[in-house]
């Protein structure tokens, strides 16, 4: 059941059965005080569907709250999916929902609030020199993300796709666990329906060519994001770069040629220093060029990619023996964007859609 139906007068109604699962209403006066009236210096981010706040409950618990600009029906649409999805899904790897408000025309989601922000933050935004992402982390990183996007696929009911899995969407807790965020282009699959057909939605650089091009959506969509994750995870470079003379080359461009060539080591973020574990990190290649690969079809589950990070699955990288013919079965083929979509996409473009604890423009709010 829907947690919450659209009543006559156009705000959410709370579905009772839906009760006591964790989150809760907020009236936005009870917002106002945690936010300071939305002061500026509690802003951790804003995007195309307006700001993101840091904000303090009576009881001290921190909250990250998402603020829509302007009330439209495609932002009511994106802002119902969210608070559905999020209430739906219950996973240590998916951002915690704590509630909502609607009042009026003003449309608020509150979150638990991530202290080391967001995946992007560490590995190209202000804390891209810290250091902070050693190698260990990085594994757990890519485990618990994974973690999160199977429960979507394969546990939560209905299966729900993401589709818009990237560095941004992946937030950081205390410990650096990675929690999946932003649901407001997700879809609800119904039992046994393999696709839809769908306007595309998302970040260029992680969308599957058959969504970029065509529009087709499915799970497997999420499969091609994640592996650009993954790549993005092991080598600190953006799923699309600016080259000189004004032109781009997608991250499986760069990667592509040397994962065929098994020069894995040339693929690893240097300010590692050489700190990995090789055996871990042909196993991250390996998925990363599986779960990229521009069929459909050869891609892995994400059921499949967790249990091949974890050591355990059919998607295994081969030992370095015998590894050159299974390599050369991988087909990793950039996307072909084209060259309007390439040149709609600036770096402000891929922060367009914040998610809750995203700093942009350097804008951030330090933990207490």
């Amino acid at each position: 059941m829907s947690i919450f139906t659209k009543c006559c007068c156009g705000e959410p109604e709370v579905n009772s059965s839906d009760e006591n699962q964790g989150w809760r209403i907020f009236t936005s006066k009870e917002v106002l005080a945690a936010t300071h009236n939305f002061s500026n210096d509690n802003k951790l981010g804003e995007g195309g569907f307006g700001s993101v706040y840091w904000g303090q409950l009576q009881d001290g618990s921190q909250i990250a709250v998402k603020r829509l600009k302007v009330w439209t029906s495609k932002a009511e649409m994106e802002f119902a999916v969210e608070v559905e999805i999020l209430g739906r899904a219950r996973h240590k790897n998916l951002l915690s929902l704590r509630g909502y408000c609607a009042e009026g025309q003003e449309r608020l989601i509150i979150y638990d609030f991530m202290p080391n922000l967001s995946l992007l933050s560490h590995l190209h935004g202000q804390f891209a020199t810290d250091g902070h992402l050693d190698w260990r982390r990085r594994m757990r990183i890519a485990l618990g993300s994974a973690e999160g996007i199977a429960y979507l696929h394969h546990y939560a009911t209905p299966h729900i796709i993401h589709r818009d899995v990237k560095a941004s969407n992946v937030l950081l807790d205390a410990n650096f666990e990675a929690h999946v965020a932003d649901f407001g282009f997700a879809k609800l699959i119904p039992e046994g329906v393999s696709h839809v057909t769908t306007r595309v939605k998302g970040t260029l650089g992680y969308l599957a060519p058959e969504y970029a091009l065509w529009g087709k959506v499915s799970e497997s969509c999420d499969v091609y994001s994640f592996g650009i994750l993954l790549f993005e995870l092991i080598s600190s470079r953006k799923p699309i770069e600016k080259l000189g003379s004004g032109q781009k080359r997608t991250i499986v461009e760069w990667a592509g040629p040397l994962v065929y060539e098994g020069k894995v080591d040339e693929l690893v973020d240097p300010k590692l220093k050489g700190q990995f574990d090789e055996a871990e990190l042909r196993r991250l290649v390996y998925v990363a060029a599986m779960c990229a690969q521009s069929s459909p079809e050869k891609r892995p589950t994400m059921r499949e990619v967790v249990e091949s990070l974890k050591g355990e699955g059919l998607f295994l990288m081969p030992s370095a023996e015998n590894s050159q013919e299974e390599r050369h079965s991988v087909t990793l083929e950039p996307v072909k964007y084209g060259d309007k979509l390439l040149a709609e996409d600036d770096d402000d473009a891929n922060d367009e859609n914040v998610a809750p604890n995203q700093p942009v423009n350097g804008k951030i709010k330090s933990t207490p």
